[in-house]
Order: structure tokens, then sequence, then C-alpha cells
């Protein structure tokens, strides 16, 4: 089963469109037979995400440090649930149980996930497509950031095919199906 890994918030206090464009994520890669990993939270747009994909029959995978399922932040419903010790251990076990990524809005966490998937794929260690869905221009700036460290030379002009952009989640799984391919290789022009 094709398993992708979703980066979302479980901020409250956004807007609502973002926890619907989440359910209806999930809820589409339910329907395509597609399994979700993501962080394990059951509130904001993490758990519509898995609401969302439960609803249609699919599988959620969470992965959570310990001290979040302490605080029960997290979502009951799961086909599966991995506590593990922190943030880091977090991150390559997310990794390391996916084939694609894909980066919905929210604050310094996915940011966070998201920058450290990007330096792994520019360093070979991930080679599955990143898919930046941009509701309501979200990642306008970040995607920018991105073109002006090539503009600037601290990435290769190559780089630029790490990541997609979509505009809904209607066109995520075709961003993933056509992502450019990627290989372990790509270290050799990592540092150029």
């Amino acid at each position: 089963m094709y398993r992708v890994l979703v980066f979302c918030a479980s901020s409250r206090r956004c807007d609502d469109s973002y926890h619907a464009l989440a359910r209806e994520l999930g809820t589409r890669l339910a329907k395509a037979g597609m399994r979700i990993v993501y962080g394990g939270g059951g509130v904001g747009s993490m758990g519509a995400l898995a609401d969302g994909a439960l609803a249609a029959g699919g599988e959620v995978v969470g992965i959570q440090p310990r001290f979040m399922y302490e605080l029960e932040w997290t979502h009951r419903g799961l086909t599966e649930l991995h506590t593990v010790a922190d943030m880091q251990e977090r991150k390559r076990l997310m990794l390391a149980s996916c084939d694609a990524v894909v980066a919905l809005p929210g604050g310094s966490g996915t940011f966070e996930e998201l920058f450290e998937v990007l330096t792994a794929k520019r360093l070979g260690l991930f080679c599955g497509p990143i898919v930046l869905v941009n509701q309501h221009a979200f990642f306008d700036l970040c995607v920018g950031l991105l073109d002006r460290c090539i503009e600037e030379g601290f990435m290769d002009a190559r780089h630029r095919d790490m990541w997609q952009v979509v505009e809904c989640v209607e066109d995520v799984i075709r961003a993933i199906d056509e992502a450019p391919g990627w290989s372990p290789q790509a270290r050799r022009f990592a540092a150029l």
C-alpha cells in the first residue's frame, strides 16, 4: 500500500477552511487506497485529516512522542499508533514509513518537518515526491524563499524538482504520480 506522510497543524485557532482541506485530503487519499502516516494528533487539521480518512475506510498511522501522548493530544481511533521517545525519533520514523510527503498549511512544526524532508531529499536520503498544498497562497513566501536560495547560489537549479506545488487537494494525487524522479545520486550536486 502506498504510504503518504502528511504534515499539518494541530491549531484550533486557524480558519476552519484549513481543517476542511485536511479532512478532504484524508478522504481522497483513503479512497485512492493510500495509507496515511502523520503525527497522531486528534485536534485541528491533524484530527480532521485522520477523521476524513477513517470515515472513508482508510488506514491512518500516527507517530507521536511520548510527552504528547501523556498530554492526551492523540487521536483515539487510529489504525496504528506508535509512541516514540522524542521529536527527533518521530521525524526519523515518519520519514522511514512513507513513500511521499504532503505538506498542508501549518505553523513552525510543519515548517520544521518540511525543511527536514527537503534537506533529506537534497542529500539523496529521501527520494519520494514532496507536495505543498498552497491553499490561500499559504506557501507562496516559502516557495519564494526556496527560489531565492537557488537564485543566490545556495541551491542548484535542479533542486526545484524536489517539490511540487498544487493549489487544491484534488491535484495532490496527480502531483504525487507525476513528480519528477529523484535519485540518491542527487547528493553529487547537493553542495555545488
